[in-house]
């Protein structure tokens, strides 16, 4: 198990902060990945996706970006800024592939319903998110 002397939990507040930052960045990673190719199939074939096919897009473009951030040095830029990290629960380490794509599988729910996996770390012991639980990593303070 890790060292919380060394590697302290991340404090809600940070964490809170960390997430709205990330969403004004999302906005960028969005325009790039995802209006940006919509507009140009929209003039080129005149026609532009909708619907569920819109909202996989998203959802799998969302999900490229953070979980290569999370696998590459455990950081986003906002979580850089903020001074935390996901690392594995187990290991101050990146988390594994399977464990960065759990995460961000488990995260929509948890955020999503009702700010449940928020609620949970008023309660959690070390004041991880549910799906920081159930994914097996956690977020450290760095700095």
């Amino acid at each position: 198990m890790s060292d919380p002397a060394r590697f302290p939990a991340a404090g809600l507040r940070r964490r809170l902060a960390s997430l709205m930052y990330e969403s004004l960045l999302l906005l960028g990673v969005l325009a790039a990945g995802f209006m940006l190719p919509y507009i140009v199939i929209g003039l080129w074939l005149d026609v532009a996706p909708t619907g569920w096919f819109a909202w996989v897009h998203i959802m799998l473009l969302l999900g490229l970006y953070f979980v290569h951030y999370w696998r590459n040095g455990g950081q986003t830029l906002a979580m850089q800024t903020w001074g935390i990290r996901v690392v594995d629960a187990n290991r101050d380490t990146p988390p594994e592939l399977r464990r960065a794509i759990r995460r961000y599988v488990l995260c929509w729910p948890s955020l999503l319903f009702f700010g449940a996996g928020i609620v949970w770390a008023l309660f959690d012991r070390d004041r991880q998110f549910l799906h920081d639980r159930l994914a097996g990593t956690r977020v450290i303070r760095i700095k």
